[in-house]
């Protein structure tokens, strides 16, 4: 059985008392920040090791372990070791204590000038805690009083009863799903299982603003709820421990006559809710019973229910951010997949996505690489009744034959080499959504085969599994090749190609859709602009028709790349030619342009012309025209005087 403690210190907290800890004789009680001290003071004025207390012939000692800032007894500086006498004030840091050899010793609160003697009117806290023997403590005894070895006797009974009713709690708890639907299941507890008339849960708004959340009372209770007072609402949140007041009138006479004009609260107990240390909320609970007060043990029970009630909570509060996280996330990503269109080639493709969305028909999507044909699934998918359920994307041509398999419908532990633990695949993960397959063309044989099979609704097996697996999916193809020539070939099954060809969408490559060009390039460069905080207005008319005069082999993957390198490397607040850099492969286009007719002239008027040409495509800017053209800047100014050449 362990020692009774021989001392103790009681930490202050403004004008009260706060934590209590008891020492031990035979034991060394260690003070610092470090983890495992005894006490743990989370102070970066304090030490790792900082001071340690021991018995002594002498008495209760405490010695400085050469910390950094030191260590006072009644704000005077200790060398080497002090005896603690009763009443002193040890002062770590910003801890500051008292020590006492017994609680009796402790001396009585000051009461500030013209504060009444029980501001609760009547009622007095009797007893704190700031920790329940149901739930155990990560830091053994710390700041915890144990009781004498009789009353932890008598604390057993009904302990078995109580813990059962704090389990059921817990598994109700855990199914809530609001922090109401956590308050009733609450108060329920906490009515039925003490002699309490009323139970209420309040929230905390602010730092010190208390709202009730819900409240209930006995059916024998009177139905008003009395909101707790903030004598104890404030001794609750400064100690951040659950407290047990009683009413300490004597007068009966007293206690009657104001009865009449105001219940009168026989007993009460206060307890915090916390959050990761944080305190959130309250549980109120009181009786006006004289025969049925609340008691030690009761404030034990409301301590465990509050710190579950805590847990729960914190869970819910945090699905709640994450709900409201995925929503926005949701709503950038409708915003990312929203289609820049001017040209009518892709207004009918715009038009085409707006009509097959709400089907259910798998939809093969072709077009030349980077043109966006993932951007057209997206489209189609959050304009489609499946809008709320997942997009899973996967790219066939980016995985081998035994992975892509995995990929689209999982595995079993064990079922291959590297196969530690059972991944669901991409059809599961793809339920009640949509599922997009790029390069389907490069899908092998033997994945095409079960794959058809689940197009054709049958169900699928994991790799290396025996369970039959049924999904709801919309299936959404994309190639960049033409599949008749792979059916020829036998590289792809005219089966699997006949039930992928229900709805295709033709996407036009950029070249044939000029409109778009600048509104895209706008559109890029506004996203680039917000994500690299460099402010561009827009582009200059020559950069705009470089951009319209470029053939773009790479689609609009490749106008991408080329707005995103000018952003960063240009000179805000406009983008001009100079600083759009194209690729010599789209300088030519794929047919050779029909010959010019010869018409005669002289060097003189060729080189007139081509300067002017030069300097009307560089928007008359003299310093790169000069770079085109070769030739020095001021050799360029000679010949535009010379020529007499004007902008127009």
């Amino acid at each position: 059985m362990p020692q009774q403690p021989s001392g103790f210190l009681i930490a202050r907290d403004g004008e009260g008392y706060g934590e209590v800890y008891p020492l031990q004789s035979g034991e060394v009680t260690t003070v610092g920040r470090a983890p495992d001290s005894t006490i743990v003071v989370r102070d970066d004025l304090v030490s790792r090791r900082h001071a340690e207390l021991h018995y002594t012939k002498k008495g209760w000692t405490v010695r400085d372990l050469n910390s950094l800032n030191g260590t006072r007894i009644n704000g005077e500086r200790i060398r080497g070791e002090r005896v603690l006498q009763a009443e002193d004030e040890l002062t770590v840091g910003k801890l500051i204590c008292l020590f006492v050899h017994t609680l009796d010793e402790l001396p009585d609160i000051p009461i500030p000038p013209g504060s009444e003697p029980h501001p609760t009117g009547g009622l007095e806290i009797t007893r704190r805690l700031g920790q329940t023997r149901y739930i155990p403590s990560t830091t053994a005894t710390e700041g915890v009083i144990l009781p004498p070895p009789t009353e932890r006797l008598s604390a057993r009974e009904g302990a078995s009863e109580a813990l059962a009713t704090l389990y059921h709690l817990a598994l109700e708890m855990s199914e809530a799903k609001t922090p109401v639907d956590l308050a009733e299941q609450a108060v329920e507890a906490l009515l039925q299982s003490t002699p309490a008339e009323v139970c209420a849960v309040l929230t905390l708004r602010g730092s010190n603003e208390l709202d009730p959340l819900i409240h209930r009372a006995k059916l024998t209770a009177p139905p008003t709820y009395h909101k707790v007072s903030d004598f104890v609402g404030r001794e609750v949140l400064s100690a951040r421990q659950a407290v047990l007041a009683e009413d300490v009138t004597d007068d009966q006479a007293l206690r009657d006559r104001e009865s009449l004009t105001e219940m009168r609260v026989a007993s009460l107990i206060c307890a915090p809710i916390l959050a990761e240390q944080k305190i959130i909320g309250l549980i109120h609970l009181y009786s006006t019973s004289t025969t049925a007060r609340l008691n030690a043990d009761d404030l034990e029970f409301t301590l465990a229910v509050a710190h579950q009630c805590g847990v729960v909570w914190q869970k819910l509060r945090r699905q709640s951010e994450l709900s409201v996280e995925n929503r926005e996330l949701r709503d950038q990503l409708r915003i990312d997949s929203e289609l820049v269109c001017r040209d009518p080639a892709m207004k009918k493709v715009e038009v085409q996505i707006a009509r097959v969305a709400s089907g259910r028909a798998t939809v093969l999507i072709r077009g030349e690489s980077g043109v966006g044909k993932e951007l057209v699934a997206r489209a189609i998918h959050y304009t489609s009744p499946r809008k709320e359920s997942p997009f899973v994307c996967l790219n066939c041509a980016a995985l081998t034959e035994t992975l892509l398999e995995s990929e689209l419908f999982g595995h079993e532990k064990g079922s291959f080499t590297g196969a530690t633990e059972r991944m669901i695949g991409k059809f599961e993960s793809a339920d009640q959504g949509s599922i997009f397959l790029d390069e389907i063309g490069e899908m092998a044989l033997s994945t095409q085969a079960k794959f058809l099979r689940v197009l054709e609704g049958q169900p699928f097996e994991r790799v290396g599994g025996n369970v039959p697996i049924k999904v709801d999916v919309r299936v959404i193809a994309a190639t960049n090749r033409p599949l008749e020539e792979a059916v020829r070939e036998g590289t792809f099954r005219k089966d699997l190609y006949f039930r992928l060809q229900v709805i295709q969408v033709d996407v036009p490559p950029l070249r044939e859709r000029p409109a778009d060009v600048a509104a895209i390039a706008e559109h890029f460069l506004q996203r680039f602009s917000r994500e690299t905080a460099r402010k561009f207005k827009g582009f200059t008319p020559a950069a705009v028709r470089q951009l319209q005069e470029y053939h773009w082999p790479g689609n609009v993957r490749e106008l991408r790349n080329v707005v995103e390198r000018a952003v960063t490397l240009g000179t805000p607040p406009v983008i001009d030619i100079g600083d759009i850099w194209l690729s010599p492969l789209g300088a030519h286009v794929d047919t050779p342009p029909a010959p010019v007719a010869y018409q005669p002239c002289s060097l003189e008027e060729m080189e007139k012309e081509h300067i002017l040409r030069t300097l009307d495509h560089t928007d008359w800017n003299k310093s790169q025209a000069a770079s085109i053209l070769g030739i020095e800047r001021s050799t360029l100014d000679r010949k535009i005087r010379a020529f007499q050449l004007k902008r127009e």
